[in-house]
């Protein structure tokens, strides 16, 4: 049975440290069931994405998709920063390692990411990272936030980080559009 924890940091997020299963042949894990989650909707997409150790990808944010994240390969940093106007967690940061650990282990834990919540990761070692979202791509929905504001104040843990160039251009928090700014009201 997997142990799933709301974030004392930001309201909505969900920490999934699942069952694993085990013997000589490997192991068994169930990473994600959508009744973990209070009000979670169908995850109807999944994707993939390989990236090298130093790849920083975020942050993106979404005003109506919520999104599910299991690194099954190498280190992943997790930041999540709030959005959310008007929310008790509005302005929060939360940083996590996902998939293998310091120690060599892998904690196979998982993160669910509401709507209105940046995320992003920096790939701390070679690594995969796969993804559930409860909506299909919409490039309306795909909004961003800079990885580096300073009033974010995220530990990506990586010096000299490699950046696509819609990450580089993301504006500040404190330059977002009122229209694109997510509200407390979101579902979580």
């Amino acid at each position: 049975m997997a142990t799933v924890t709301p974030s004392e940091v930001i309201a909505g997020v969900y920490v999934v440290d699942p069952a694993v299963h085990g013997d000589e042949r490997g192991i068994f894990v169930e990473t994600y069931r959508r009744e973990w989650f209070p009000n979670g909707r169908e995850m109807i997409q999944g994707n993939r994405a390989d990236r090298q150790a130093g790849a920083i990808v975020g942050l993106h944010y979404h005003l109506h998709q919520a999104d599910y994240w299991y690194v099954p390969f190498g280190t992943a940093r997790v930041v999540l920063h709030d959005l959310r106007a008007g929310g008790a967690t509005d302005g929060a940061t939360l940083t996590l390692d996902l998939g293998r650990q310091a120690d060599g282990t892998h904690s196979h834990r998982g993160v669910y990411i509401p709507p209105g919540v940046a995320h992003g990761f920096a790939a701390l070692t070679d690594m995969t990272i796969t993804y559930l979202v409860d909506g299909y791509y919409n490039a309306a929905d795909e909004l961003g936030v800079a990885w580096d504001d300073p009033e974010i104040d995220a530990d990506w843990g990586v010096t000299d980080p490699v950046l696509s160039g819609r990450d580089q251009a993301n504006p500040r928090r404190a330059d977002l559009e009122p229209q694109w700014r997510p509200h407390a009201a979101l579902r979580t």
